[in-house]
């Protein structure tokens, strides 16, 4: 609270102590590699649960991975109970049945192993753009290692399969629209599938050439595999799309929110805003732990600056506005909410999605563990909680540019010489419309249904939209921490020969090695657009 007694706000700055190491709300989680020799270090599918990082060595970094041999005699031990069933007289759904509503249909013992074939085939069905090759890689890791921990009754050929995809680059063409969030992501993981048996198309290495997904194969020294009783429908009956995505994009997601962090303590002293919001005594009475962990953060970020005692005396101002102190308490509800999404994501890494299910002692027992509802539900709150993350900080920008606090002796827009120079007015506009997008993304694709399969297939998910959904956003979030960012580092040079903190200096000098400050009118659209690039990389951290 701002106060016009100099004491008492001078007292107010100082009465917590600000540590000089960051705590890191998010924090990567190290990547465990298992080394298959000296020289290369590899990630062995044994069937124990994947992380996070483990997605992203693989899909963004080409990491490699094998299958370890302990996991074979599961596998083999499932695939056998399959083996017995197939010929069986007894109709057993997946196995000697059609699929979906075609279920009641009893498949001859001689056609148990061509339908699978017919089963990719006739579920590629998929629209609109291809896939990123990162969630596709990322989709064959998950396939991979899901149908691993032997409940699928597949063999090890099959999965062998698929790791030598990835482990040649060959990335499938994967349309993006066609699944519907639960009986798996069936038309983009047909279209992933197909590649394995020869079909489809793909790509081959780093280039946009696209070849058969016959030529792919045979460049890579590679042989299609014939799929057996069980294996068309292990293949496409899992959640690995929604899973990739939300994997990959939680990655992003910490880096954005990691620099709003920052990006806000920036704010504060650009604005000459007080500390006292940032009192670790309130927030221990809220009682809130995303919110003590960031006004933590805050307070960290801030340590040794000379901004903030500048202005203790005499100043006007009672209170500041909510961008400014609430944001511990706003952003502080995102973070909490990421919590809950990474909970659910590294569940999923440890899945089994197919349907039916083999165990021990061969039961072979028919779910629905291909239902995408608990991921669609994260990926949906992850959307609503960046909205918030880039919400308070396009109202911070906004705050600052306006010129009418009366005390910041910030120009108007951040103009060398207002009216003659517009600035970085146009920014906030933008920021703005980023918002106002991500308000319309941030409408839960879960809330709604549509049937499917004849109506046997009744409630779905809508968990591939809600992916979708999340990585637009994220791009447009990004965006807009981008956008204040730059405008903040412009405050701070305004203050000056005044330092701000420590951890926000250093990111200031990391700005400013790639932005030059504002001496006349520019255009920032290239300006917002570097400091985004940073932002993915991770190199404002």
């Amino acid at each position: 609270m701002h106060t016009k007694s100099s004491s008492s706000r001078l007292a107010a700055e100082n009465v917590f102590t600000i540590g000089t190491a960051s705590l890191r709300l998010i924090k990567s989680t190290c990547i465990l590699l298992s080394v298959n020799n000296s020289n290369d270090s590899s990630l062995c599918l044994d069937g124990s649960t994947l992380t996070i990082a483990d997605v992203d060595a693989v899909a963004h970094h080409g990491m490699k991975v094998y299958l370890c041999e302990e996991a074979a005699m599961t596998i083999e031990s499932a695939r056998s109970i399959i083996d017995n069933v197939a010929g069986g007289p007894d109709p057993v759904y997946g196995i000697n049945t059609g699929f979906g509503s075609l279920s009641r249909h009893k498949i001859d013992a001689n056609d148990v192993a061509g339908i699978q074939l017919n089963l990719l085939r006739s579920h590629a069905a998929g629209v609109g753009d291809h896939l990123p090759r990162e969630v596709v890689r990322g989709m064959l890791l998950l396939l991979a290692a899901s149908l691993t921990r032997g409940h699928s009754g597949v063999r090890t050929v099959v999965i062998k399969g698929l790791i030598d995809l990835l482990n040649a680059d060959i990335v499938p063409v994967v349309p993006s629209r066609g699944s519907v969030g639960a009986s798996g992501d069936l038309a983009p993981l047909s279209h992933l599938c197909l590649v394995l048996v020869g079909e489809g198309s793909a790509r081959q290495g780093a280039g946009d050439t696209v070849v058969s997904g016959a030529e792919a194969l045979k460049a890579a020294g590679l042989s299609p595999v014939t799929l057996a009783a069980k294996e068309g429908l292990a293949l496409i009956n899992g959640t690995h799309m929604m899973a990739a995505f939300a994997a990959l994009m939680l990655r992003s997601v910490d880096r954005v929110l990691d620099t709003a962090i920052t990006s806000a303590a920036m704010a504060i002293d650009a604005c000459l805003g007080s500390a006292t919001p940032l009192d670790e005594r309130i927030h221990q009475a809220r009682n809130q732990n995303g919110q003590r962990q960031v006004a933590k953060r805050l307070r960290e970020a801030l340590d040794g600056s000379t901004i903030l005692p500048s202005h203790a005396d005499d100043d006007p101002r009672v209170q500041d506005p909510y961008c400014l102190r609430a944001t511990p308490q706003v952003l502080g509800a995102a973070f909490d909410a990421v919590e809950y999404a990474r909970g659910v994501i590294n569940d999923e890494l440890g899945a089994v999605t197919d349907n039916p299910l083999v165990f021990e002692g061969g039961d072979i027992l028919s779910g629905a563990n291909f239902h995408g509802m608990p991921l669609a539900i994260a990926m949906d709150t992850l959307c609503i909680a960046l909205c918030h993350v880039a919400g308070i900080a396009e109202r911070r920008v906004y705050w600052i540019l306006s010129g009418h606090d009366g005390v910041n002796k910030v120009p108007v827009y951040m103009s060398p010489s207002p009216g003659l120079h517009s600035g970085l007015m146009i920014a906030q506009y933008t920021a703005a419309a980023c918002c106002n997008e991500m308000q319309t993304l941030a409408t839960p694709a879960s809330v709604a249904n549509i049937p499917t399969s004849a109506g046997i297939e009744d409630y779905n998910s809508m968990g591939a939209t809600s992916a979708h959904q999340l990585a637009a956003s994220l791009r447009l979030c990004r965006d807009v921490i981008a956008i204040e960012l730059l405008i903040m580092s412009e405050g701070l040079e305004h203050h000056r020969p005044l330092l701000s903190g420590d951890q926000v200096e250093h990111v200031h000098r990391l700005v400013r090695s790639a932005i030059p400050p504002l001496t006349g009118d520019r255009p920032p659209g290239p300006d917002i657009e570097k400091l985004a690039d940073m932002i993915q990389r991770g190199d404002l951290g």
